[in-house]
């Protein structure tokens, strides 16, 4: 998944083509039916195989309704076959998303959709894929230079919805590296920081994803080259994916991809064990 900087090439088609009101619509009468049948989200979510996160980011329009999600929604809800219906329509929009992507980013979002495993180090802010809501909100309204209000929820609704990975099935393996002051930066204030160190531990908690944090005053460290990501494809193939300032770059040469792997592994050593870093994220969430 790319970091924070790239936001330029959107998962979910954008406001102008019209797509992302359908999602909307789709949101609304997905939550509409669900009330109408006396069903909680989570009982929704367990009915359907999906996380009850992304039913509600999928009821508020801000996650993509995949034709899995719908297809399966359908019969639970009672729609007889209004939201089957849609799935064209849906199919059509991804389409056209992503023959707007830029040759690179196709190549790396395609891996990324059928990726085994990822895994990311991050030394700025949380991953986009583990961002909440007023997080990646946060991050896009004190972008420079300034967004519009329409630009920062468009992004903010592109980033949330490629969250949709982290909940396909069977599941693929991440693991997160962030350094100590990537949880004790307060961005967007207290009450969203807290929230998104709410949202790592309950990432945490799931038998997929792992969560390490080196310490500031960890004295020793291999990577001085910024945050990056690795990924194993479906074909087993590992490719490795950098930004630095808007600029990207993904990495197929498997010298490079084994050395970044190596400073990963050597991270993962120095950094604090998974239970370890779950007692650290809530003694900063206690001290603040």
């Amino acid at each position: 998944m790319p970091n924070q900087e790239q936001e330029a090439t959107p998962e979910i088609p954008s406001q102008e083509d019209g797509t992302a009101h359908l999602f909307r619509a789709l949101g609304k009468q997905i939550k509409t039916l669900r009330e109408h049948r006396g069903m909680k989200q989570t009982e929704l979510a367990l009915a359907v195989n999906f996380g009850p996160d992304l039913i509600s980011a999928v009821e508020r329009g801000t996650r993509t309704p995949q034709p899995s999600l719908l297809e399966a929604a359908d019969p639970v809800l009672g729609a007889h076959g209004t939201l089957i219906a849609a799935i064209p329509d849906v199919e059509e929009a991804l389409t056209r998303s992503r023959t707007r992507h830029p040759h690179w980013y196709r190549d790396y979002a395609g891996l990324e959709k059928q990726a085994l495993e990822i895994h990311h180090y991050g030394n700025q802010v949380v991953h986009g894929l583990l961002q909440t809501e007023a997080y990646a909100r946060a991050i896009f309204t004190w972008w420079r230079p300034l967004l519009s209000e329409e630009t920062v929820e468009k992004r903010v609704a592109d980033r949330l919805s490629r969250q949709v990975v982290l909940e396909k099935w069977p599941p693929s393996q991440f693991g997160f590296i962030f350094e100590e002051v990537v949880l004790r930066r307060p961005i967007g204030g207290r009450a969203v920081h807290h929230e998104q160190l709410r949202r790592l531990l309950e990432a945490g908690n799931q038998r997929n994803i792992t969560i390490q944090v080196i310490e500031t005053e960890c004295g020793e460290h291999p990577n001085s080259g910024g945050a990056f990501n690795l990924l194993t494809a479906k074909n087993e193939q590992r490719v490795a994916y950098t930004e630095v300032q808007g600029h990207p770059r993904l990495i197929t040469d498997p010298r490079e991809v084994r050395e970044m792997q190596d400073r990963y592994g050597i991270m993962q050593t120095l950094a604090l064990r998974p239970d370890a870093s779950r007692a650290l994220i809530e003694r900063i969430l206690g001290d603040r």
